[in-house]
Parts: C-alpha cells; structure tokens; sequence
C-alpha cells in the first residue's frame, strides 16, 4: 500500500514515521508513506497558500490550485482521495478495513479556517474523526494511517486483529497478565483453568457484557 498525505506541517509526522509498528511497517516495505508539503505546488512569490474569504468571514481559506495541482502530480490510477473535514462521515473501524483494500491513498489535511469548496470535488472520501474541531488534519491523517496499517498483511498478528475491539460490533474482552493478585484483585478463576471451552466462552459473554454497559450503540 501506498500512502500519500498533503500537508503543510509535514515536521508533525517526524515522530509518527519513525517510531513503533509504523516504522516497522515501512521498513519491511509492508507499506510506502510520503508526506507532501503542498506549499511547493504554490505560484506565488511568498509560496502562499491560503487567502480571505469571498463574501467576508473570519480567517483565511486554502485556495484551490496548490491542493489541484499537487494531486495531478501524484495521483495514480489505484488513488482514492481523502479529505478530512469535521462534516465527514465519522471514522469507524469498518471504514478503516475498506481504506486497507486501497492500493493508493491520498490524504488531503485541511488547515487554518477551512478550504476552498471546489477542493470537495477530488474527494472519494470526507472522514471527521469526531465532533470536536483540531487545529488542523494532522493528527486526524495519523490516526487513520494508524488503524489503515496495521490491518495489512503481515503488520499484525492475524489472531490479535480478530479478537480486537469492534469485531462483530463488540468491545475487547478483559485481559489479565502476571501476578495472579495484585491489592487484592485477582485474576478470574476461569482464565486459571486451563479449559479453553470455557475461557472462550466466558469471554464472549464479558464481550457482549462490555458492549451493552458502555456502547450500546454499537451491539444494535
């Protein structure tokens, strides 16, 4: 897979790339991540970028063209492009395992007041990551790279994805490691037991449990 994301502060993704699974990932070459600084497709003397409002309005608005012209330049026949935006549809995990289908993503990230309207026209995909507004679509691009990548073959193991959160819409069962009693709690008899039919039995049953008393929205 092939990730490419357009943004202005491309000094954010520094750590992102560099550190844990995603470095990993791209190291065993199980993925490909170009962070473009779109500021370079810009025909104005000072490299600018955005501009004022037509019409009037607080803030200013990226224009068009740079947004155009760097997608021209790197779009391939396999692209879908993403734009982040907070009137998007809201981010889940079932999205994320349709994005790892893709061979080629585009990630637009938006900043400062918002973009040009014309820009919506590129887009696939509008994904918020939640009703609550950042600073810019950053952070955003890094959360979905995250869950989009480790979906790959190879990156995870198969059976830690199957038994995650939000599979068949259910939360993760309770987990416990050493030692079997810490201030006086304990770990639950059962998963001591050595009895894998009942382990998997009570596990679905605290996944079902989980589900209704924090997200019952999700277990409908």
């Amino acid at each position: 897979m092939k990730i490419d994301i357009l943004s202005l502060f491309p000094g954010m993704f520094d750590g992102f790339l560099n550190e844990s699974i995603i470095k990993r990932a791209i190291d065993e070459k199980l993925v490909e991540i170009n962070v473009i600084n779109f500021r370079d497709y810009s025909h104005l003397s000072n490299k600018q970028v955005d501009d004022t409002i037509y019409g009037g309005g607080a803030g200013m608005l990226l224009r068009c063209e740079p947004i155009f012209e760097c997608i021209d330049d790197i779009r391939t026949p396999d692209a879908k492009i993403i734009l982040l935006t907070p009137d998007g549809i809201t981010y889940k995990q079932s999205v994320a395992k349709e994005l790892a289908s893709i061979k080629h993503l585009i990630i637009i990230c938006g900043h400062y007041e918002g973009f040009d309207e014309r820009i919506r026209t590129l887009a696939d995909y509008e994904i918020s990551i939640g009703d609550y507004i950042l600073t810019g679509g950053e952070i955003p691009a890094m959360a979905i790279s995250d869950s989009i990548i480790r979906l790959l073959p190879g990156v995870i193991n198969k059976d830690s994805l199957a038994s995650e959160s939000f599979e068949d819409n259910l939360l993760d069962y309770p987990s416990y490691t050493k030692p079997q009693e810490y201030r006086g709690m304990k770990v639950p008899d059962v998963l001591l037991s050595g009895n894998h039919a009942k382990i998997d039995e009570w596990r679905k049953l605290e996944r079902e449990k989980k589900t209704r008393e924090r997200r019952p929205d999700i277990g409908k």
